[in-house]
């Protein structure tokens, strides 16, 4: 059996139904995201879990908790699984962003792998702590399985480097739904293959944002040469 990761991104929060960056801003849940949670929860009840891991954010730790609930384990805290930071930019949306830091903003916007907000992290600077970490889980539960609930920057970017992706496309080709489901498994500490992506089917009723509005502006950019024809 290979070691099974239950990779979620945490429920939603109100900033992120508002668009604002949040990466170190310390939110709970919002009603929705508890309810996205509790969906994800009875969708694995039957699932075994081994271990159970979350960013320090009470975000992620409260959906942790909520997805485990019915498995007999305690929510381990990683530290280096948090979000990215944004430094000046937190609490910002996205409009005001661009409005009042635009070439830091569009600099970032070509290459958030190597670039960073002024008082941020780069996406390199992220992996550097997170990966690690991953595969230390990997190491500690061989042929077991794992919840690990992380963010959407830090689950998008440990998916494209462990599956040899170019990290710098991880904004423009890749999402992560609130409460979305990725199963990664690895057959060795360092080879994975992903068996499910931003997987939302447990909660899909409920209502929610398309997804280019959670994609980088790039995405929904008119293709050159494109004369709407």
């Amino acid at each position: 059996m290979p070691t099974r990761i239950y990779l979620v991104r945490h429920g939603a929060t109100e900033l992120t139904a508002e668009d604002r960056f949040a990466g170190s801003t310390d939110v709970p849940l919002s009603d929705e995201g508890r309810h996205q949670a509790a969906a994800l929860a009875e969708r694995l009840k039957c699932d075994r879990l081994d271990g159970i891991y979350a960013s320090p954010m009470g975000r992620t730790i409260e959906t942790a908790r909520i997805v485990g609930a019915s498995h007999d384990c305690q929510v381990q805290v990683e530290p280096d699984l948090r979000e990215i930071a944004y430094g000046r930019w937190e609490g910002r949306t996205r409009d005001e962003i661009e409005r009042e830091f635009a070439e830091e903003y569009g600099a970032w916007e070509e290459d958030p792998l190597t670039t960073a907000p002024a008082g941020g992290e780069s996406g390199i600077q992220v992996l550097s702590r997170a990966l690690p970490v991953m595969r230390r889980i990997v190491q500690s539960h061989r042929h077991q399985s794992v919840l690990v609930v992380s963010h959407k920057g830090t689950n998008r970017l440990l998916i494209s480097s462990l599956l040899g992706f170019d990290a710098r496309g991880y904004r423009d080709r890749l999402d992560q739904s609130p409460a979305a489901l990725n199963i990664l498994e690895f057959a060795n500490d360092v080879r994975a293959r992903l068996r499910l992506f931003n997987d939302i089917s447990h909660y899909d009723p409920l209502p929610g944002r398309c997804a280019e509005q959670r994609l980088s502006r790039w995405w929904s950019q008119p293709i050159q040469g494109d004369d709407g024809a």
